[in-house]
């Protein structure tokens, strides 16, 4: 079975900077994307930054230029720098990857168990 195991959150005064990494383990043959997803207290949870096995990137409008997405493929591991950080960004951010059990199998989703993040004002 995979898991994502995020770490990382925490409480940062707004304008401040944190760092989230999510690492996969289990039976995974194949990843094909990984990304940060955040929920806020009465609203959906929704993308913040994802990126592909081969690099490519994609940003909430709200985080571009604030957040850099990056992983380690090697490591099976993903990161979200979060520069300039806003009281709106408080959220929990959960870690997500579309990725294959088998060579031959399709791929799902799969999500962390969440990590917090509080900014202050």
């Amino acid at each position: 079975q995979a898991q994502l195991v995020e770490s990382g959150g925490g409480l940062v005064q707004a304008g401040g900077s944190l760092r989230l990494s999510c690492a996969a383990s289990g039976s995974i043959f194949r990843i094909n994307t990984m990304g940060w997803y955040r929920q806020a207290p009465g609203k959906q949870r929704e993308l913040v930054a994802s990126i592909t096995s081969g690099g490519s990137t994609i940003y909430a409008d709200s985080v571009k230029g604030r957040f850099t997405i990056s992983n380690n493929n090697a490591r099976r591991t993903v990161y979200l720098q979060m520069n300039s950080l806003k009281a709106e960004d408080t959220a929990i951010y959960y870690c997500n990857s579309e990725a294959a059990a088998l060579w031959n199998g399709p791929s799902r989703d799969y999500w962390g168990q969440g990590t917090q993040v509080t900014v202050s004002s």
